[in-house]
Formats: C-alpha cells, sequence, structure tokens
C-alpha cells in the first residue's frame, strides 16, 4: 500500500504508514510513529509551511477585503477587528495541514540537510 505525502500530510499522519500521528502538539512533531516506528523527530520543514501559508491566505483574504468594502461599506474600525481575524483565522487553520503536508513530501523525496 502507498501512501500519498499530500494526503497524509493533510490529515496529519505518518508519511510512512499513513496512520500514526504525525504531531504531539499543535505543531510540534512526535518523536516517533506509534504505528511503524518511523523516526520522525529528525524531521524538520523549517519557515515553508508558514511562507505557503501566508501567501494562501493573502490571495483569500484581500480581494474579499475589497469585497466588503465595495459591497458593505463598513466603518473602517470594523475593518481593523474583522480582518485580523481572520486572517488569524486562517493561518492557524491551515499552518498544521501545511506542515504535515511538507513533512510527507520531505520523506517521500527523501529531503534532508546537506552535510558537507
Amino acid at each position: 500500500m502507498s501512501v500519498s505525502p499530500v494526503s497524509a500530510g493533510f490529515s496529519c499522519r505518518c508519511p510512512r504508514c499513513g496512520r500514526g500521528r504525525l504531531f504531539s502538539g499543535y505543531l510540534k512533531v512526535a518523536d516517533k510513529c506509534e504505528s511503524c516506528g518511523l523516526d520522525l523527530g529528525a524531521m524538520d520543514s523549517g519557515d515553508g509551511p508558514a511562507v505557503f501559508v501566508m501567501f494562501i491566505v493573502l490571495i483569500i483574504t484581500v480581494p474579499l477585503v475589497f469585497v466588503v468594502w465595495a459591497v458593505f461599506e463598513p466603518p473602517i474600525w470594523l475593518h481593523a477587528i474583522l480582518w485580523p481575524i481572520v486572517v488569524t483565522g486562517l493561518s492557524l487553520w491551515l499552518l498544521r495541514p501545511a506542515k504535515g503536508a511538507m513533512l510527507g513530501l520531505q520523506f517521500k523525496h527523501k529531503a534532508g540537510e546537506h552535510r558537507v
């Protein structure tokens, strides 16, 4: 059975077996898979998932800001309250699956730190 690295990552499961949990906390990678024993503690996604999430949230929210401004014409204080909540919520919702997908792709392609 071949496990898709992206689907395993989005479901926050082990990239090798697809059954064990990938995270032990919100973004803390588990030390090892409880199902297959894969060493997950050595995996590191760096800042890649955060960068992708920032671009995705930007693409979603900027058009929404302009649509809400044009259609509903809310006061500026409402924008100042609404959009930070939307951006923070979307970022927190997308960050964990993005990190899982990045770790899954790194596992599939055997990516690691370069050694000199």
